[in-house]
């Protein structure tokens, strides 16, 4: 697959909303912003996230629905290896440690089972 044309920080933020939402209206999305511009510019943003390929638009009267283009697993695998490369030089071990440290207990036996279990996989596929 072709890498898309990078984000700006207001188009980030669009699809960040609509990834979130699978799908969603000018309305809708400006309605989810922190310190939202005007609707104007949120179709603006809209138009050239179209153009760069990010968005697909449908129109159901009155107005468009908007939905990404890549599916929401290459868009995590995207957002993932970013995190990766900017925060943690590229470490899985980093990223892993930081994750499991995110909640305020501890894991539960199941959800250790099921990691443990992904890593013994991933081992096996030689990964």
């Amino acid at each position: 697959m072709a890498e898309m044309p990078p984000l700006s920080r207001r188009e980030r933020q669009v699809m960040d909303i609509i990834h979130e939402l699978g799908g969603a209206t000018a309305v809708q999305i400006r309605e989810r912003m922190s310190d939202p511009p005007t609707d104007s510019a949120v179709r603006s943003v809209l138009r050239i996230l179209v153009r760069k390929g990010h968005l697909a638009k449908e129109y159901d009267a009155p107005r468009y629905v908007y939905t990404p283009r890549i599916p929401a697993g290459a868009a995590r695998r995207s957002a993932m290896r970013h995190v990766l490369k900017t925060f943690f030089g590229g470490s899985v071990e980093g990223a892993v440690a930081t994750l499991i440290t995110l909640e305020d207990g501890p894991l539960d036996d199941d959800e250790r089972e099921r990691i443990m279990r992904m890593i013994a996989e991933a081992s096996e596929e030689g990964r």
